[in-house]
């Protein structure tokens, strides 16, 4: 009998060896936790828990020190031999605030966020669900440290420290998506992304240039799409979610699918979404100004305006959208990871509302003024090799190539032209990054990135009654944008509550365009243009910790901004009387920031974030008044308008703060506060300083969450914007009757607001979810700084997702 006993144990515990797989639950709730990252460097190996909290840590065997990390559980450190005592099975324990997370957007590598000088940000997929955004636009607002623009209900234009557009960098899965036609207005390419498709989104505030080169001056925002998920065990692994929803405002019909298939070597993950939105009711209370209770409609050859039946709908603002995404994931063994990923967006055509409201004369301008369908497609293959050696530790080679395809489409009131510009981008793009450490105390991040835009436009005019096309003057000449791009950054911990991080990246652009089509429409002195120019730019920071429970950070950086074909080569009307014409002549922009920042637990109750910023650009690409062949004006769409054009003008600068607080009230209730206030401005013309039109007035989001266990949350929370002022407007926006209210003067302004919303989500079991709430419940009508549209009115959101 005894020797049987002692067979068991000792079958069993060679069992047990056998699996390696560990399974991590929270402690209180003991359901299984997912994303719990395992670290070990001798032998050097990690590994990240499942959908079911597992993870195969076959690697580690040996390893007397394991770091079992989740952001909002405390870190523990444990010996192989101790992960095999308890039967492979690891409980942590939540903790109440975290400064410490795993981050990518700083360096393209995971690393801890206490090393990070940079102020970042992570948008977790939990609040997602409880928030409910509809586009990936409104899943960055729902930060409260992201401000966002919309032109159009399917619109969304980040917002950030006071820069915008192509000022700012947007990166997916690592891969660069800003290509040569990111304009200085506002920009609505966030929503080719996919929110349900979306594993994590990070935001870097600040300079980012010596990793993700031109464009980075204000941020980075850094999408991780879904991972295909490898099996732990010898048997496959199934899983995915169905999640369905509609919110009342406008009628929204969502629907999403996602699975993954996954064995030891290989997995699979798709992922389909489709949306549906009918025209947008804005609020019932507030500015009469936004009240467009007219539209135009086409009837019987002839444009008519149509008086609405319901006076808050806003005619046109209808869309849908289509998302598809496939990943294939091949690890042959603990060196090397295959991953492949396809995916494709396309909308439907869409109006934009705020041309739709311009008049001449008293009548509405356009009978059509709408972007045709935006779509996108981007493979990418993305091979890591991670067996350390004499020049890396690991290495990423990361291919991509994307097409982009947008087109405007507009047509006077009662003309028969309706004249379509369509552009199409080819972007190729390069990544190889290395990290190495060296010694005990330096981590190098090197690397080398080479991007190719093959940019073409088309201008056409078709007569609607006749069916005949003719040819007009193209957006953007034919053109090629390229850049080639070397850096380093060095990660140096001094001591162990101080550390350092030293980047430096060299970068040479070059442009052609030709700009011979538009001879035959503009007199251009000039039918070619060139750029083949370099910049070098740095950064230096720092992070203290003095105690586990505070950290301060300081970092200076530089950010560049060269030339694209946008600024260089562009034909638009910006507002009414104005004509934006090409410029060959330009040069790269710069930045110069300093932020500092401190992060502070009080107790188990109450947390504190600051963070405080200048930036200066110089040499600043701005739009100003131009002349072509000596000539201030031109007849432009048959009106005689002022001839402008981008130039290096100018010097701007914002400053400002941003401030973050998380108190517990109560063991279950918990007070979150995001604000955030900035100053911009910018030279003008004369010398003297105007307001910077990307610097939004104070906004920020506070709320108010019950939690009780991990079943069920209830969140009340107001979103708030302060007013901006006729004189506190940018110039460029004075004169846009269209977007914003009148003052008491009759001056256009932008008022505050707030809404007031209502936010639940209950977890019937491990399966099934059900949210939603009650948005703006006190039905105010507003409508976000430098908008075109207003928000939604009161809206009923009802949301479920289903796990299997």
């Amino acid at each position: 009998m005894k020797y049987r006993f002692m067979c068991c144990i000792y079958f069993g515990f060679i069992w047990i060896s056998l699996s390696q797989t560990v399974s991590v639950f929270d402690h209180k709730t003991q359901k299984p936790l997912e994303g719990v990252s395992l670290i070990s460097k001798n032998p050097k190996a990690s590994a990240t828990t499942n959908s079911e909290g597992k993870a195969d840590i076959s690697e580690f065997k040996g390893s007397k020190h394991i770091k079992v990390r989740l952001v909002g559980y405390t870190t523990m450190y444990l010996k192989y031999e101790k992960i095999v005592e308890k039967n492979f099975k690891i409980s942590l324990n939540a903790f109440g605030f975290n400064l410490d997370e795993v981050v990518v957007s700083a360096t393209r590598w995971q690393q801890s966020s206490s090393n990070v000088p940079s102020k970042i940000v992570s948008i977790s997929s939990k609040d997602v669900k409880l928030q409910n955004p509809q586009t990936t636009a409104d899943l960055l607002g729902i930060s409260g440290k992201v401000f966002v623009q919309k032109s159009q209900q399917g619109g969304g234009s980040p917002m950030i420290r006071g820069f915008a557009a192509n000022r700012l960098v947007y990166t997916v899965d690592g891969v660069r998506m800003n290509t040569a036609i990111f304009r200085g207005g506002n920009l609505q390419n966030v929503i080719n992304l996919d929110p349900f498709a979306i594993e994590n989104t990070e935001v870097l505030f600040g300079p980012g240039s010596v990793i993700y080169g031109s464009d980075a001056i204000g941020g980075v925002m850094s999408f991780q799409t879904l991972t295909p998920k490898l099996s732990t065990t010898k048997k496959p692994v199934f899983s995915g979610n169905a999640v369905t929803r509609f919110s009342s405002a406008n009628t929204e019909q969502t629907g999403h699918l996602d699975v993954n298939l996954g064995w030891k070597k290989w997995a699979f993950a798709t992922s389909f979404s489709s949306w549906d939105f009918d025209h947008l009711r804005q609020g019932s209370h507030g500015p009469e100004d936004y009240i467009k209770n007219i539209y135009p409609h086409r009837q019987n050859g002839t444009d008519v305006t149509i008086e609405q039946d319901d006076e808050l709908l806003q005619i046109p603002s209808a869309y849908s959208q289509v998302n598809l995404m496939q990943k294939i994931r091949f690890k042959p063994n603990s060196n090397w990871n295959f991953e492949y990923g396809f995916h494709y967006s396309k909308t439907s055509t869409y109006g934009r509302y705020d041309r739709h409201n311009r008049t001449t004369n008293g009548n509405l301008r356009y009978a059509e003024w709408n972007y045709g369908p935006q779509q996108w497609l981007m493979n990418n293959l993305i091979i890591t090799h991670g067996q350390a050696n004499s020049f890396y530790e690991k290495v990423t080679l990361r291919l991509a190539q994307q097409s982009f395809e947008e087109s405007r489409i507009d047509r006077n009131f009662n003309d028969n032209q309706r004249r379509t510009r369509r552009e199409n981008v080819e972007a190729y793009s390069i990544n190889l990054d290395f990290i190495k450490n060296i010694g005990k105390t330096h981590k190098l991040f090197y690397g080398v990135e080479y991007i190719l835009n093959d940019v073409n436009s088309k201008g056409t005019q078709k007569n609607i009654t006749n069916g005949i096309i003719t040819d007009v003057a193209d957006r953007y000449p034919q053109a090629k944008w390229n850049s080639l791009a070397v850096y380093v950054n060095d990660e140096w911990m001094l001591k162990d509550k101080l550390s350092l991080q030293v980047g430096l990246r060299y970068n040479h652009f070059g442009l052609e365009a030709d700009f011979t089509k538009n001879l035959d429409f503009f007199p251009f002195n000039f039918s070619k243009a060139e750029l083949n120019n370099g910049s070098l730019t740095g950064s230096l920071g720092a992070v203290y910790r003095p105690n586990p429970k505070m950290t301060i950070r300081a970092n200076f950086g530089t950010a560049f901004r060269s030339p694209n074909v946008d600024d260089i080569g562009k034909v638009f009307d910006s507002e009414p009387g104005s004509v934006v014409l090409p410029n060959p002549n330009l040069d790269a922009e710069y930045a110069y920031n300093f932020d500092f920042g401190i992060a502070k637990v009080f107790g188990n109750r109450l947390k504190l974030d600051f963070t405080g910023f200048y930036t200066l650009l110089d040499n600043a690409l701005v739009r100003r008044n131009f002349q072509l062949n000596g000539e201030d004006f031109i007849e432009y769409d048959g009106e005689l308008s002022q001839i402008q054009a981008i130039q290096n003008a100018a010097e701007a600068y914002v400053y400002g703060i941003q401030f973050g607080l998380e108190a517990k009230l109560v063991d279950k209730l918990t007070l979150f506060t995001d604000l955030n206030y900035q100053i911009g401005e910018e030279e003008l013309d004369d010398g003297s300083q105007g307001s910077a039109r990307h610097a939004a007035p104070f906004f920020g989001i506070s709320r108010l969450r019950y939690k009780f266990l991990n079943d069920f949350i209830l969140e009340l929370n107001a979103h708030y914007q302060g007013e901006q002022s006729f004189k506190d407007l940018a110039i460029s926006e004075r004169s846009k009757d269209e977007i914003y209210a009148k003052d008491d003067n009759g001056n256009n302004y932008a008022p505050a607001w707030y809404t007031l919303n209502l936010k639940a989500q209950y977890r019937f079991n491990n399966r099934i979810v059900l949210s939603g709430g009650i948005e703006n419940f006190t039905d105010q009508r507003y409508r976000p700084y430098s908008s075109g549209i207003s928000g939604p009115g009161i809206n009923f959101v009802f949301a479920l997702n289903f796990r299997f």
